[in-house]
């Protein structure tokens, strides 16, 4: 490669070697396009690639592999073949000392919220049906319409705000609209009283589907075979390569600079796709946008998240794939049981691997916290949840992901809005991603993000920016 600000020529450059930018590199490769791919970590595969400490591997986050679009399924399958595992789900919801099973299940939820208090959630969904909450602006009034105020106190606010750390009602109408989306009382209900000829419908919602495709060892499994096919193809991926500048003419991205081992290069691309955060986008293009656009850009929020990987003497502790938190008692958001994912995520079959998840902001207490201290807390909040005793508890380690999560604010829609527009200008620029679009797209909607991106290389139109929101692309749609 050349040196100092050397000239760099490839048909198309994909920055960001997450889920979305490597299905762009993939595609533009096996159908003979020059790519290479700039990413600025040290391997590929973004927030949904595996760890490995000791033998032992682990999410960030579970990443369930689930989709209605046949092609992304098939892609999965031909990269990994028998190595792409069919599992069960099973998930339940800690609250106030209890174990809901979720999907919920009629005796088990009688069981733990009393005749008396089903009787009130059962009557507050009614009352949100006579009088639903107008115009519906927030989270708090698209999941009260839905199911009530009474439920929507006990299983949402508490958990919702864990996860965001703000306000449900500061929190935009419009997460609720693309994550949960079809899901309602209605289908909940359904999918609790009714047989599996009524229930055909419920389970394309991923929030209530009973099994998910997961590689035998991890999610990052399924990204470094990508890697390896962008490379077969003839590809070049370009791992701890920082876009440091876009430079444009107002109508076009006329180069890319990245940063690597102390020099920069210049990449002059006839395309660029793009998943890097939006906020770092706007702040890379060369000469700079209008005011507007960078205060628009600079108040668009994330959430981060850190992830304590204990490993416990223990061969069997709980059969949940994994189990959310909604119990405000302690600052644990979401429990994973590797080992239920994939038996090979744990060298040693004597022993279990649990990720203790907190949603947390760079620069708080949980983000600083030093390491052996959140493993203390992650150790004690899981003896407080009973699930295991902390002397069983022989090591741990932390893994800290920036920018995990884009937040849906109050200030999200106008701002994304605002920055669509101005990039609208540049008529070789696509964005994809969930960073890349600010948007909190599932994954197998980030890599059709990135597969159409590809497409229009071809001369085909696709509008990005309507994957997960029109009907076409919904998972119930």
């Amino acid at each position: 490669m050349a040196g100092n600000q050397g000239e760099n020529h490839a048909d198309v450059v994909v920055i960001g070697a997450g889920p979305a930018g490597l299905t762009a590199a993939y595609e533009l490769t096996r159908l003979g396009v020059p790519v290479v791919v700039v990413e600025q970590d040290s391997q590929v595969g973004g927030l949904a690639r595996t760890v490995e400490y000791r033998g032992f591997r682990f999410d960030i986050g579970g990443h369930r592999f689930f989709t209605k679009i046949d092609h992304l399924k098939s892609l999965w399958q031909t990269m990994l073949g028998a190595d792409l595992l069919v599992r069960p789900r099973l998930s339940r919801i800690f609250y106030r000392g209890r174990f809901f099973d979720y999907p919920l299940k009629p005796m088990n939820a009688l069981r733990n919220l009393g005749v008396g208090e089903s009787m009130l959630i059962l009557g507050s969904y009614i009352l949100s049906k006579i009088s639903p909450v107008f115009p519906e602006t927030s989270f708090a009034d698209w999941v009260s319409n839905r199911f009530g105020t009474r439920l929507y106190r006990k299983f949402f606010e508490s958990y919702t705000e864990k996860v965001w750390g703000i306000p449900c009602h500061t929190i935009s109408a419009q997460w609720a609209a693309q994550r949960i989306q079809e899901l309602s009382l209605r289908t909940t209900l359904t999918n609790m009283f009714f047989s599996n000829r009524f229930k055909k419908d419920t389970q394309s919602i991923k929030t209530l589907i009973e099994e998910f495709l997961y590689p035998r060892l991890g999610p990052g499994m399924m990204w470094d075979a990508f890697q390896y096919a962008v490379i077969e193809h003839g590809g070049r991926i370009e791992l701890e390569s920082k876009v440091s500048g876009l430079l444009h003419d107002g109508e076009r991205i006329t180069s890319v600079v990245t940063a690597k081992d102390g020099q920069s290069f210049l990449w002059q691309p006839a395309q660029v796709i793009s998943s890097m955060p939006l906020l770092n986008l706007i702040h890379a293009l060369s000469p700079p946008p209008p005011e507007t656009v960078i205060a628009a850009a600079d108040s668009l929020r994330y959430r981060d998240f850190l992830t304590v990987a204990l490993i416990i003497d223990v061969d069997k502790l709980f059969p949940d794939n994994w189990i959310y938190v909604h119990d405000a008692s302690v600052r644990v958001g979401r429990i994973q049981n590797y080992k239920n994912w994939s038996p090979d995520m744990v060298p040693d079959q004597a022993k279990t691997c649990l990720g203790m998840e907190y949603f947390c902001t760079a620069g708080d207490d949980l983000w600083t916290m030093a390491d052996q201290d959140l493993v203390l807390l992650a150790t004690q909040e899981l003896a407080a949840i009973g699930l295991a005793q902390a002397d069983l508890v022989s090591d741990g380690v932390v893994v800290r992901m920036p920018r995990a999560y884009p937040v849906y604010d109050e200030a999200c829609p106008d701002a994304v809005a605002i920055i669509q527009s101005y990039l609208g200008r540049f008529s070789n620029l696509r964005v994809i991603g969930r960073n890349g679009m600010h948007k909190y797209n599932n994954m197998d909607h980030s890599m059709l993000t990135g597969l159409l991106a590809a497409r229009t290389v071809f001369g085909e139109e696709h509008d990005l920016w309507a994957v997960n929101t029109d009907d076409e692309y919904h998972e119930d749609g």
